[in-house]
């Protein structure tokens, strides 16, 4: 019966999805104030705004406090932010906030460039998934930055994600529709002369609107400018395994492009249960979650005593030029949370071996290999050991 449940659960979902509600306000008079649209001539604030921030999000700029709406925004913003703060709602209540700041967007690239030049041209772009506010994706961003300890300049890529359950469609939709907004923005920070290296993280979701846009810019700029997206990081990838395979391994890790260093980093559980969804709904393993589709494979794993794991294979031409264009982290025994989806920002194997990647090291210490030379484990935590995941993956600050 449990099974059953399982299986029926995609179609329950698909049933029950709630409709895009446009609200009880025009959205052009959201953005009609003058400092929703800031000049290049007018002063910017960015005092203990440390982050960045390019959204194609609506923002209503009737309220004291600027924010972004879950809405298609009219144009791209640019920004500044600060991580979650206390602020008073109701009488004796407070609320968590994300302070913000809209700025002209030649300023904003500007000062961008400014703050990479300080830190031997570095950047981390994180661009969210699924089921995200601002609100969310900033703290999740401000955490990134934390437990990596990065000393560049952190931008969020916020597209509008409708941050509901029952709204997995919209926000498939709104993915699609934003993609042409962030390639230009992608090829334009790759070809920033002050840009050595970019590192590209993206969380479920996000990941299809990462590798079309990193092959667009390979396509359209130099090499020189295109290799600069050198550490590309895909966490729970709701992307379909089989075309990664055939798209990402031929055209993103080409053997030019892994020559100049780009590799990918993919983060993948089997305990994945937002992954385990979005598998039933569309009929194919995700990149994220590494189930078996072929059954023939599955049983001679099986046979060997081995996981019934199948995950994205190498690229072929890797092996000739000695260098890992592909590696594929299993989190499978240290997943945490209700859905197994956030192990990298949760459970404390993780958080470490995250850290390491975004710094640059390849071969983290924890990891356990398997038969596959691309493919790691992150073994379960020893029996006894208690670590406070919260503190080492720096959540709670």
């Amino acid at each position: 019966m449990a099974r059953w449940s399982i299986l029926a659960l995609p179609w329950l979902i698909a049933g029950c999805v709630s409709p895009v509600e446009y609200g009880d306000i025009p959205h052009s008079a959201y953005v009609a104030p003058d400092r929703c649209n800031p000049k290049a001539s007018d002063e910017f604030d960015d005092k203990g705004k440390p982050f960045f921030f390019v959204t194609s999000r609506l923002p209503d700029c009737l309220t004291e406090n600027i924010s972004l709406l879950n809405h298609r925004g009219d144009k791209v913003r640019y920004g500044r932010f600060a991580g979650p703060q206390e602020v008073a709602d109701k009488p004796g209540e407070t609320a968590q906030t994300i302070p913000l700041s809209l700025t002209d967007s030649q300023q904003w690239w500007t000062n961008l460039a400014d703050k990479m030049r300080a830190a031997d041209g570095r950047v981390l772009v994180y661009v969210h998934g699924f089921r995200e506010t601002f609100y969310t994706s900033s703290r999740d961003t401000v955490q990134i930055a934390r437990l990596a300890n990065f000393t560049g300049p952190v931008i969020e890529y916020s597209w509008p994600s409708q941050g509901a359950l029952l709204k997995y469609p919209a926000d498939e939709t709104n993915m699609y529709w934003d993609e042409r907004n962030f390639r230009k923005f992608l090829m334009r920070l790759a070809q920033l002369d002050s840009t050595k290296e970019i590192v590209l993280v993206s969380h479920s979701l996000g990941a299809r609107l990462v590798l079309p846009s990193v092959e667009f810019v390979d396509r359209n700029v130099a090499n020189s400018d295109s290799s600069v997206i050198s550490n590309i990081i895909l966490v729970s990838p709701d992307v379909d395994t089989q075309d990664f395979e055939r798209d990402a391994t031929e055209e993103i890790l080409s053997g030019r492009r892994v020559r100049n260093d780009r590799r990918i980093t993919v983060y993948a559980s089997l305990n994945d249960r937002a992954l385990s969804i979005s598998d039933g709904i569309h009929g194919y393993p995700r990149l994220g979650r590494p189930r078996c589709f072929d059954p023939f494979e599955a049983a001679k794993l099986k046979a060997k005593n081995l996981p019934e794991r199948c995950y994205a294979a190498q690229p072929k031409y890797a092996e000739a030029i000695d260098k890992l264009a592909l590696t594929i982290v299993d989190t499978t025994a240290i997943s945490r949370g209700r859905s197994g989806h956030s192990n990298y920002l949760l459970s404390a194997p993780a958080c470490r071996d995250f850290a390491a990647v975004v710094n640059g090291e390849r071969h983290p210490e924890g990891r356990v290999a398997t038969h596959l030379p691309h493919v790691f484990v992150l073994p379960p935590i020893p029996k006894g050991e208690k670590p406070d995941h919260l503190a080492i993956c720096r959540r709670t600050e």
